[in-house]
């Protein structure tokens, strides 16, 4: 009887270690699929305002500038003021710094996308 139970014991540790790895990639699956979808997003973003000469310092700076345009915008800012700081405290004109507000808008806060 002692060896069923060492067999069983030594079962049940085995199912208990399968589970947990089962659990750690689960975990780790979903904790890539945000990061792999974010790239995604900031790629095109990139590539959006690259496509109309839109220049930043960096990739990580015209991201950063992105998301201000959205934090800008959930203070109840309005999109053509939130252009119109962009045109100042840039070199873009007017067509460009809209633009980059409405790519930040597509690209990283669809909430503030109305149609009008």
């Amino acid at each position: 009887m002692a060896t069923c139970r060492v067999r069983s014991r030594r079962r049940v540790r085995s199912l208990l270690i399968g589970l947990v790895l089962a659990v750690a990639l689960l975990r780790l699956a979903v904790v890539a699929t945000p990061t792999a979808q974010a790239d995604r997003v900031d790629d095109a973003f990139l590539n959006a305002v690259k496509s109309k000469g839109i220049n930043f310092p960096s990739p990580q700076a015209a991201i950063v500038a992105g998301h201000q345009v959205c934090n800008e915008l959930d203070l109840g800012r309005q999109k053509p003021d939130v252009a119109t700081d962009v045109t100042n405290s840039s070199n873009l004109d007017g067509y460009r710094a809209g633009y980059f507000v409405g790519v930040s808008i597509a690209a990283y806060c669809p909430r503030h996308h109305t149609s009008t």
